[in-house]
């Protein structure tokens, strides 16, 4: 196995050895999408909502929620508590670079994430009858686009955030506004439209959209894709400068 392969694994154990977390963080999406899907009004069309009913509009949305969760939260409180914990400064010792020590911990999320998407999948369509992705190759591409620009600032803020009380208070202020922009308060359809416009600049807010276009038979639009892309590969070449290891 190599390196890389063995500190994955470790992560991964880590990770494991609280099952408490990972069972709260996939209870939360679930319970919140039973609760919409059991009000029968959100079941039916709404042409309000170009015609979706709001259980349908609420999947991506949710999807959206657990990124932001992984992505956002979960990841740079980790590696701040780990640095806080010296633990990153006896793997300073060791060969790994910072980028492997990210991917790793990202991976481990990106599972998670994966895992939460697909189970709100699988019960919106058969307890609610929420339509799958009517178009999965742009889905897949939108699904990825998106986390791959939501976990890029998750990296940065693990590379910078230096421990655990300064790493939760600046991520739930990220992770907030991120949602209000991905539309889990206000779904886009009824939000304003410079509000929209700002959203579309943000990872969730694009990566939202574009997972919802994909869920339409639509491919995401090129100002989403350009989006998600440029903040993929700013986010993580500015966490792989500015990791810091203590």
């Amino acid at each position: 196995m190599s390196a890389f392969g063995k500190l994955l694994t470790v992560e991964t154990k880590l990770f494991l050895r609280e099952p408490t977390g990972l069972i709260f963080t996939l209870a939360v999406p679930v319970v919140v999408l039973v609760a919409l899907g059991s009000v029968p009004s959100f079941r039916e069309d709404n042409p309000d909502l170009g015609g979706a009913s709001v259980i349908d509009l609420y999947v991506p949305i949710l999807i959206g929620l657990c990124l932001a969760t992984q992505a956002m939260n979960a990841l740079p409180v980790l590696v701040a508590t780990a640095r806080e914990q010296g633990i990153l400064r006896r793997m300073s010792a060791t060969p790994v670079p910072p980028s492997r020590l990210l991917a790793a911990q990202t991976l481990v999320q990106v599972g998670v994430f994966v895992l939460m998407a697909l189970l709100l999948l699988a019960i919106g369509r058969l307890a609610f009858g929420v339509p799958l992705p009517a178009n999965p190759a742009a889905f897949v591409v939108a699904f990825l686009l998106a986390a791959g620009a939501s976990f890029a600032v998750g990296m940065l803020l693990s590379a910078v955030l230096p421990n655990n009380r300064v790493a939760t208070p600046v991520t739930m202020l990220i992770y907030f506004p991120m949602l209000f922009f991905a539309g889990l308060w206000l779904p886009r359809e009824i939000m304003p439209d410079v509000i929209n416009r700002i959203g579309d600049f943000t990872p969730l807010g694009a990566g939202v959209q574009a997972i919802r276009d994909a869920s339409a038979g639509e491919w995401p639009s090129l100002l989403h894709v350009a989006v998600l892309l440029v903040i993929t590969v700013a986010g993580a070449t500015a966490a792989s400068k500015l990791f810091r290891w203590v």
